[in-house]
């Protein structure tokens, strides 16, 4: 039996459904009963019949799917899978923050942990968040743990008081503006699309600046048939399969994440096999994490 077939038997079985994020390598993106960004993952989860929840992404979206789900069974095919922005806030500035603004608002990046989704407001994704803070009421937001799509969304939402904090996706913050332009240079056509986690000297040569599914969306509604792809390279998966006529470049050959790229078909079966994995949230925390998440599901309606 080979090792997808493998894994239609055991997902029948376990009564799974198979969560993928855009960035997963291609053949783990074809075996996944939902494809999607943050945003869009989130909701399915949240409104799966499922009894086991396998999310083939890094450890803080298998938490959102706990958080979500607590009566289901939520399974990872690599623990090891994390995303080093998800921790990059400090509780004791949030802390801080609060302190000093009596209207603050936190707003979190859904990629982060439990424990800071506990000490936010309301959670954003990429493709949300100028949505949702501008309907928020307050003036001043604190935004993490992401600084670049903090910054993003204060250059279009100017009339709110946005506090930035320092972190950063590492695949995003790598792509340099020299890059860009080499590759506009190579494929002067092209039309640049670029996510809001690269830093501004990226997003100001952009044609397009939007979220993984944004990027898709935009490509796949676009007469032009040239782009070039400054976002993670797994998105160009789903970029050809909704475009086979059209032609896709990533900026450099390093906009890989490692973590990501850990999910195998193999970890798949295993996982659904074993039925190991699974994520565990205390019940207090789960709740507390669970309101910033159930606000941003409303807000982002």
């Amino acid at each position: 039996m080979s090792t997808i077939d493998k894994i239609k038997q055991l997902k029948k079985e376990r009564d799974a459904v198979i969560l993928a994020h855009y960035y997963v390598n291609d053949e783990v993106q074809a075996i996944a009963d939902y494809v999607g960004d943050s945003f869009y993952l989130s909701k399915v989860a949240a409104k799966t019949e499922a009894k086991t929840i396998l999310f083939c992404g890094v450890s803080f979206m298998g938490e959102s799917a706990k958080i979500l789900n607590p009566t289901k069974t939520v399974i990872m095919p690599d623990m090891l899978a994390d995303c080093p922005m998800a921790h990059m806030a400090d509780i004791g500035k949030i802390e801080k923050m609060r302190r000093e603004y009596e209207d603050l608002a936190v707003v979190c990046y859904i990629n982060s942990t439990a424990k800071l989704k506990t000490y936010s407001d309301v959670c954003v994704t990429s493709s949300n968040a100028l949505k949702i803070v501008r309907a928020l009421p307050n003036q001043h937001i604190f935004f993490i743990p992401d600084e670049n799509l903090g910054r993003y969304v204060a250059s279009q939402v100017p009339e709110k008081h946005i506090i930035l904090n320092d972190g950063y996706c590492h695949v995003h913050k790598g792509m340099t503006r020299q890059e860009v332009k080499k590759a506009k240079e190579e494929h002067p056509n092209a039309k640049v699309l670029v996510h809001p986690e690269c830093t501004m000297d990226v997003t100001g040569l952009a044609d397009y600046i939007g979220s993984t599914s944004g990027i898709i969306d935009y490509a796949t509604a676009s007469e032009a048939e040239e782009f070039i792809i400054a976002t993670e390279m797994g998105v160009l998966y789903e970029l050809r399969q909704k475009n086979p006529g059209k032609r896709f470049y990533p900026v450099g050959n390093h906009a890989v994440c490692a973590d990501m790229k850990c999910i195998t078909l193999e970890k798949i079966a295993d996982a659904l096999e074993k039925m190991n994995n699974t994520i565990e949230i205390e019940e207090e925390m789960r709740q507390r994490a669970n309101q910033p998440l159930e606000r941003m599901l409303e807000l982002g309606k």
